[in-house]
């Protein structure tokens, strides 16, 4: 009997405590900010009088350029482009080796994969046809300089997109470019 009146108070505590339950709405909300947090409107006005209309995307002030960058002398059409043909280096030729270095693992990172390690054309994503039509650098047709690859980097051309956001600073697209160089001399040799 004592086992009956056991197993009856056992039943009837588990009914009692799970008819309690409504999943749907709990019975206390310890922190309610955390179940039910106020919404905040992206770029909506601030009530502190700061920024009344909204802060949606505000430009720079007129005049005002990036850290490390100036802006490019040649406009992205093509005549910018033969006219950025017959521009040199603005980078220290002493230190020769260091952009070179620095230019070859740049290159590494964002050019290899479509352009080659030696820049004929076949990086892995050509050779596995995910990209079609990089011509080697050896191409005699092409006609590169340094100027233009920089001018190519900056804008981009055909489907190849700029690549100046990638960049840290003019210095580092110069770099690439005059390791480019050094590469379409070595593969005409």
């Amino acid at each position: 009997m004592k086992q009956f009146v056991k197993i009856v108070f056992a039943i009837l505590l588990v009914v009692g405590v799970s008819s309690c339950a409504d999943k749907n709405s709990p019975n206390y909300q310890y922190m309610p900010n955390m179940y039910e947090s106020v919404g905040y409107e992206t770029y909506a006005g601030v009530d502190n009088g700061l920024f009344p209309e909204g802060t949606e995307a505000m430009l720079p002030p007129e005049g005002t350029i990036s850290r490390n960058w100036m802006p490019f002398e040649y406009d992205n059409s093509p005549e910018g482009k033969e006219l950025a043909r017959v521009m040199a280096s603005p980078l220290d030729s002493l230190s020769t080796d260091e952009n070179l270095a620095k230019g070859a693992e740049l290159y590494a990172v964002y050019c290899a994969i479509c352009h080659g390690v030696k820049g004929d054309g076949q990086g892995w994503l050509v050779k596995q046809e995910k990209i079609l039509g990089v011509p080697s650098y050896a191409d005699v047709a092409r006609n590169i300089t340094v100027g233009s690859t920089y001018h190519t980097m900056y804008y981009g051309l055909n489907s190849m997109g700029s690549y100046a956001s990638q960049m840290s600073s003019e210095e580092e697209l110069w770099q690439v470019a005059e390791y480019v160089m050094k590469l379409k001399g070595d593969l005409s040799k």
